[in-house]
């Protein structure tokens, strides 16, 4: 299949986006990469391609569109069926996966904007606390989902360690402009070294964002939210909101 057939629409700040792109890594497909600048605009291919939500990611192959990071992940696994696998085969092990996969997205990773705009050091400390608890538990899923092995997925990447994984430059980011360390080798060795190990992966290395350049994109997206806020908020999407910080 020709590299024009594979397009993905992303941002480079966007957690979501890199997730079809460590898939498509993972198995060898060649495609184009089309970063959109949300804080300028959304172009018309976006808007055509998903007329729903109007947001990234989006894979197109061919010309058909495919919306929603973690539904683009299992599409691109089930469609390039011959290299490695992403998802589980056994069918438990599949719902525990997508089960992490959802509390991540609905639950931990939205949690993190409360350490930013919790109000005294009580709130502050409780909203800490409580995205610790999180990791706490994620700690244990790597454990039993592992088995042992590298990562979520055993012995090489898998759906879960894409999905907790594309988190990771936003958490160092969280700890830099709040002084904390949520990962730590007390608290959560096991995660520590795995996301060591997942960053470093060449699936994953060349399309994670650059730190320190996210933490002055990051500081940025406060500018504009304090300057225009919710008007910015709408046009530039839900990870702006996430990120909300003192």
């Amino acid at each position: 299949m020709a590299k024009s057939d594979v397009k993905v629409l992303g941002s480079w700040p966007s957690p979501y986006a890199i997730r079809p792109r460590i898939a498509l890594n993972i198995k060898s497909v060649d495609y184009e990469y089309i970063e959109e600048r949300l804080w300028e605009g959304k172009s018309e291919l976006l808007l055509q391609s998903n007329p729903v939500h109007k947001k990234i990611p989006v894979l197109i192959h061919g010309d058909k569109p495919i919306c929603e990071s973690v539904i683009i992940v299992q599409y691109i696994d089930e469609t390039w069926s011959s290299g490695p696998s992403i998802l589980p085969s056994d069918p438990y092990e599949r719902a525990i996966a997508r089960f992490w996969a959802a509390y991540l997205d609905e639950k931990w990773f939205p949690s993190i904007k409360t350490i930013g705009i919790a109000q005294g050091e009580d709130a502050r400390k409780a909203a800490i606390a409580e995205v610790e608890k999180g990791l706490a538990l994620l700690e244990e899923a790597f454990d039993k989902c592992s088995k042992g092995k590298p990562f979520f997925g055993g012995d090489q990447i898998g759906y879960l360690d894409i999905a907790f994984g594309s988190f990771l430059a936003w958490l160092r980011v969280t700890e830099k402009f709040n002084g904390i360390n949520l990962l730590s080798e007390a608290k959560t060795p096991a995660l520590v070294n795995w996301a060591d190990r997942f960053c470093s992966d060449a699936a994953v290395k060349d399309v994670m964002p650059d730190i320190e350049k996210l933490a002055e994109f990051g500081k940025m997206v406060i500018a504009k939210i304090r300057g225009a806020g919710l008007k910015f908020i709408n046009k530039f999407g839900n990870f702006a909101i996430l990120y909300l910080l003192n």
